[in-house]
């Protein structure tokens, strides 16, 4: 998948969960933008907002965890020595479990599918071989120890 489509794909997710019913709207992102702060804004009349700990995986979700945060008109923040993988925001829970964390799993999900693919075409290009796991071999037994034997004997 191209970076165009990939773009493309993540606008319609987006999209969906910004409530568009008509190929027109989906191709509307500001629209559904737009949709989407005015249904967190009527969510925090009767939700108000609380503090949220997010826990990501990885540099690349934080960003887009970040993003999106952001992009709702939300203050992503973190606490002193708190783990860059932690992202901490006000936000109303409805709106949490309804559009913001639905959205984010399948954002991520699609963008982490682009990334594994990108990552595994340059590294086979580069190094001319495959970038799979490496194989589970059987642990040799250490001084005659076997840590899988249960016999106290």
């Amino acid at each position: 998948m191209d970076e165009a489509r990939l773009i493309e794909k993540l606008r319609k997710i987006e999209a969906l969960f910004a409530g568009a019913t008509t190929e027109g709207e989906r191709q509307a992102a500001a629209e559904a933008r737009a949709r989407i702060q005015e249904r967190l804004a009527a969510i925090a009349e009767t939700d108000p907002p609380i503090e949220y700990r997010f826990t990501v995986t990885d540099l690349w979700s934080r960003r887009l965890l970040v993003a999106l945060l952001r992009r709702y008109g939300l203050k992503p923040y973190r606490y002193p020595r708190q783990r860059r993988t932690t992202v901490m925001a006000r936000v109303p829970a409805r709106f949490v479990d309804e559009t913001l964390w639905p959205e984010f799993e399948s954002l991520w999900a699609e963008l982490r599918g682009w990334l594994n693919d990108a990552t595994e075409r340059v590294v086979r290009l580069v190094t001319e071989q495959d970038a799979d796991e490496a194989e589970v071999v059987e642990r040799p037994a250490a001084l005659g120890f076997d840590p899988d034997d249960d016999d106290d004997d």
